[in-house]
């Protein structure tokens, strides 16, 4: 008589996951950042679409941070994303800071750095 040993089944992860979905609403957010702007330099209503739109790049920060803690401490992912989202938040309070004092030469760049760490991520999950 032969036996069978079952094997543990891992649970199959969404393709889209909670996680992966506000990781991208934060790439998208930061990058219509970046088109208000270019508004905010060449028409008259830029100053509002980009004020407005930092607030939901802030809220869209918050809400992947919230996402990473579900998916590590109910979810039983790992830890790391829990550490970069709260990196990101960092990184999002210091670039409204600078913007909202006029500090073109941080706010910029700030800007810049959080697209590209934002579209690695999301390219690397």
């Amino acid at each position: 008589m032969t036996t069978t040993q079952a094997t543990p089944r891992t649970p199959v992860q969404a393709r889209f996951s909670f996680l992966r979905i506000a990781l991208a609403l934060q790439t998208l957010t930061v990058f219509v950042q970046a088109v208000s702007a270019g508004l905010l330099l060449s028409t008259e209503y830029g100053e509002l679409l980009h004020s407005a739109g930092a607030r939901v790049m802030y809220g869209a920060s918050m809400l992947y941070l919230l996402a990473a803690v579900l998916a590590w401490k109910p979810g039983g992912g790992s830890p790391k994303a829990v550490g970069y989202a709260s990196g990101f938040l960092v990184l999002a309070s210091v670039q409204v800071v600078s913007g909202i004092a006029h500090l073109s030469s941080v706010h910029v760049p700030l800007g810049v750095l959080m697209f590209g760490a934002s579209l690695v991520a999301l390219v690397r999950r």
